[in-house]
């Protein structure tokens, strides 16, 4: 019983993951948290991410239901908003924000005491 729960729990973290796992996603979420972005400000906001990459990012995140793209004919400009379902990122956002820095001050602390 123990095994498959373990299994359960794999396959759970594996699908999340598989959604927001790498370098750049929770970074280009992060970034469209508060309002929609171009992605030139996106690509700014998110430092060091090349075009191509962003481009593969976005399309990622759009077909797994996290963005949506937003185009307005005049001028032409298309821009990247968060859907409603992203929202159910910000707990895990701040619980990952959160732990990250707990664990950088226990770093710090430990680093510090031997010293």
């Amino acid at each position: 019983m123990a095994n498959e729960n373990c299994i359960q729990t794999f396959s759970g973290i594996e699908d999340a993951l598989y959604v927001i796992g790498g370098k750049w996603r929770l970074r280009i979420i992060i970034a469209l948290f508060d309002r929609g972005c171009r992605f030139n400000e996106i690509q700014r906001t998110v430092s060091g991410i090349s075009a191509k990459v962003l481009t593969a990012e976005l399309r990622h995140l759009e077909l797994n239901g996290f963005i949506k793209r937003c185009g307005f004919e005049t001028p032409a400009i298309t821009t990247y908003a968060l859907t409603d379902y992203s929202q159910t990122l910000r707990t895990v956002v701040h619980a990952l924000h959160e732990w990250g820095r707990a664990h950088r001050e226990n770093i710090r602390r430990q680093w510090m005491a031997g010293s």
